[in-house]
This record gives structure tokens, sequence and C-alpha cells, in this order.
């Protein structure tokens, strides 16, 4: 009895004593527990004051950019070389332009510039098949691609330093000597089909291509597109006579960046090409866009959707404007964003639309579009269109405030290192430049006066150029369940987009 009591007796000292030992922690922990509450809320003060303050921040100046020089030199055969050194990786790759474009190509044939193009390069050359080169170059890891747009034609080359000149022998002899085989023919013609097979899926794809002919008119080079008949009367003869017309070292610009000696890289592009003959340089003048002011509203019967997709605007301008760099900013502030007035005001305040957008968009040698678009339920069609234009009428009555003017420039200049990041872009931009006839300090010009732009700049040439009422309106969707009919907004012209069947 004695012993089991004498047990009870310790078990009960080591209870006070673990109940003291215990409390002790739970003091010491509470105590760290204080401490650490404390600091945590002279951070939060410390951080509230930091979002109280933030507008009071002071950013240092950005640094200037430092750009390499670029190499140009004009062989005797009237090739225009622009080379830049990059000894970084052991890669070599080469750009070309040759001044040609789908704009040359004759109405009852569009498809043959872009034909071309492709088929030059899957067509292979007149000593190897396209699957023969495909080989060859897979083998050292290289590509070569060709391709025709709207205003120029285009070829590449990749390649490791060690396979440099077998890259370049390739890149040479697709561009003087393309067999323009027929099955590559037949298969450019089946996938330009195939496209226009499946252009009327795609909603946005329908007002983006609708809206153009509504800007340039319909059978502007600057709009039109691809039917069967046109992809039909494209043959092995006029690729041969195309590529002929355009293809020659005295219309072809060639840049080049990577791990060479500039001299060296002179003389293998001097012995690739030798032999080319030249072409005549009497080219046709890049055609003319009629600036065509008016109101109009066009509906496009989409009725597998419920929500319609919109655009309304006019005619643009060209980068050589002087206004150009004002034109910048008021983008900015006009549709470029989340910081947007049409984001904030259309989208975000009235919640009418699922995404807002807008520009004035200039073009190197033909005019831009000023265009505002967005995609809304079918119910708010007419409404958002309404919401739009107000805010187009907005930027043309008063000046922008100081916080949108800084926001715009901040983001447009804040951005502009990304243009120098690699040296393909800074060699690439300055051929293009020379290309079109822009100063080759061009983009630093665009630096420097959008840095000067004002508020009363930004009003001047928002009145100038901006013409909310004399837009073209289209809207793709079911207009049946739109909330208000569109002709609210004039008269309507319903759009056909069938596509004719081929013969």
């Amino acid at each position: 009895m004695i012993r089991h009591k004498s047990w009870i007796i310790k078990g009960v000292l080591f209870a006070v004593i673990g109940s003291g030992l215990l409390w002790m922690g739970c003091a010491e922990q509470a105590a760290r527990s204080t401490q650490a509450s404390k600091a945590l809320n002279l951070e939060t003060l410390k951080a509230e004051q930091t979002v109280r303050d933030y507008k009071s921040l002071k950013y240092p100046k950005l640094r200037d950019i430092e750009i390499p020089e670029v190499e140009q030199v004009t062989l005797d055969n009237g090739m225009r070389l622009f080379l830049l050194e990059d000894h970084e990786l052991p890669l070599v790759n080469m750009s070309v332009r040759i001044r040609t474009g789908s704009m040359y190509e004759p109405a009852d044939k569009i498809g043959l510039a872009s034909i071309t193009g492709m088929v030059m390069r899957t067509g292979g050359t007149t000593s190897k098949t396209g699957d023969e080169l495909d080989e060859q170059l897979e083998s050292i890891a290289a590509s070569v691609e060709t391709g025709i747009g709207l205003n120029a034609g285009s070829a590449s080359m990749s390649v490791l330093k060690a396979d440099l000149d077998t890259g370049l022998a390739i890149l040479a002899d697709v561009l003087m000597n393309p067999a323009f085989r027929e099955d590559k023919i037949m298969l450019a013609r089946m996938q330009h089909n195939s496209s226009i097979a499946r252009r009327n899926d795609d909603v946005g794809s329908i007002a983006g291509r609708e809206f153009e002919k509504l800007i340039y008119g319909p059978e502007s080079v600057y709009a039109r597109h691809t039917e069967y008949a046109t992809i039909a009367n494209v043959s092995r003869d006029d690729l041969v006579a195309f590529h002929k017309k355009f293809y020659g070292p005295n219309n072809m610009m060639l840049a080049v960046w990577g791990d060479f000696d500039t001299k060296q890289m002179i003389e293998k592009i001097e012995k690739a090409f030798e032999g080319w003959p030249k072409v005549d340089l009497q080219l046709p003048e890049t055609p003319k866009v009629q600036y065509d002011f008016r109101k109009t509203v066009n509906v496009i019967r989409k009725d597998d959707v419920n929500q319609s997709n919109i655009y309304l605007g006019h005619i643009g301008g060209l980068m050589n404007d002087p206004d150009y760099f004002a034109l910048i900013v008021m983008n900015k502030i006009l549709g470029g964003g989340f910081t947007s007035r049409l984001f904030k005001n259309v989208r975000s305040r009235e919640g009418l639309a699922y995404s807002v957008y807008g520009a004035y968009s200039a073009n190197y040698d033909y005019p831009g579009e000023f265009y505002v678009g967005c995609q809304t339920k079918s119910e708010s069609t007419v409404k958002a269109i309404r919401a739009m234009i107000r805010e187009v009428e907005k930027m043309k009555e008063s000046e922008v405030t100081d916080e949108e003017l800084a926001i715009a420039k901040d983001s447009f200049l804040n951005s502009f290192v990304f243009n120098f990041d690699t040296t393909g872009e800074i060699v690439n931009r300055l051929m293009i430049y020379e290309y079109y006839g822009y100063p080759s300090n061009f983009l630093l010009q665009i630096k420097q006066n959008v840095e000067k732009v004002t508020k009363t700049d930004v009003l001047r040439v928002a009145r100038k150029h901006l013409k909310p009422d004399a837009v073209h309106i289209l809207a793709v969707g079911r207009p049946d369940d739109f909330g208000e009919p569109l002709s609210a907004l004039g008269p309507v012209n319903e759009i056909d987009i069938t596509i004719p069947t081929p013969n």
C-alpha cells in the first residue's frame, strides 16, 4: 500500500512539473507569437504606406540603347547585304527580301504569288527534288524556307557555322534555280482549296476579312482573296514567268547575322550567287488606295453563333506621316490594353464586351486601318456599337488626362528595349527600312518623338484623323437576336459570304 502511494506521489510531482514546463513553454510561445504579430503589423503598416504612396515613386530616366553597327555592302551584281557579327553561338542566319508580292499578280490568278513562293522550296531545284533537300537539311539540322506575301518575297536560312557552305549553297540554288515540279504545284493548289473551303468556319476571321473589303474595296489588292477559279487558273508557266520577272540579284536584299567573319562572308555570298542574271527593275507602282470616308452599316448573317463580332472604322495612315508618333500614344489611350478607355468603359464599366480593342494602324507603303472592335452577346450588339463610337467621339472632345498620357507613353517606352533583344531583329529591321525607303534610325526617331508627345498633340491628331461619323460598321452574328435592330444605326447592307463553287 505504501509502495503504491509513493508512485502516486511521484506521478503527481511529475504532473505538476510537467504542467509547469508546459506553462513555461506556452508562455514563451505566446511571447514569440506576440513579437511576430507586432512585426507583421509593422510590415503591414509599411506595405499600406507603400500602396498609398506608389504614385509618388520616382524612376530614373531609361538608359540609352546601344545599337551594334550593321555593315552594309552592295555587290557588283546589285545585291544589297546587311551583315552583323554575333559570336555568342556557333550559328549563322540569313534573311532575304525580294521586291515582289501578291499585289502584282493578275486579278484572275489570285494565289499565283503565294504558290510561287511555296513551290520554290517544296518543288526543289533543277538538281534536287524538294524531298531530297529536306533530307539533306535534316541531316545537318538546318532550315531553308521561302514565301511571297502581299508586298515582298522572302527566304530564310538557319545553319550551324560548320555547315554554312552547304546551307548557303542550298539557299542560292532554291532562289536561282527552282524547278516548280508539277506534283508540288498540285499539292499547293489542294492546300489553297482546302483553306477556301474552311474560310467561313471562324467568325473572327470572317469579320476581319470582310472589314478589309469595306475599308479598301472588294477588288483592292489589299483586300482580295483566293477563289477556286483563281487557283485553277494558275499554271506552271505562270510560276516560271513570275519568278523570272522578279527574282534577280539586283532586286534582292540579304541580311546575315551570327558567328562569321564579315569579309569572308561577303566572299562566300558573291561566289554562291555568281552568274545569276539581273532582272529589269521597271516594276509596277505600288497600287493606290482610295480614301473614301462615309458611313455604312453592314451585317453578315451567321446563325450558328450566339454572339456578335463587331468592327467599325475607316482608312488609316502611313508610318512616315509626321502625326504617326502622336497617333501611337492616342492608340494606347483609346484601345491599347487593360488601361485603355475601351477596356475600362466598354468592357469593365458597362459590361458590353468579352474583349474590346482598337488602333489607328499605319503601314510602310500603303495606308493602314483605323478600327475598333469587340465580341459581345447578340442582345448587346447595337448598344456595344454605340458605346465604342462614343469613346471615339470623346477622344476628339477634350484633352486626355495627365495620368492617361503618362501611362500610355511609359507603356510604349518601357517595352521599347525589346526591339533590340536579338541581333536578328536589329539587322532585319534595318533591311526593312531600306526596303521601304525609311531612314535607318527610324525606330529611334519613333522613341524620341513619342517622348515629346503632349496632351495637346493627342487631341490635335484625334480631331484630324478620327472620323466617328464616317465609319464602316460591320456586325457578324445572328441579326434576329440583336436586342435592337441594326437599322437603328442606318440603312443595312447584308454581305453575302457564300463561297463560289468550283467549276
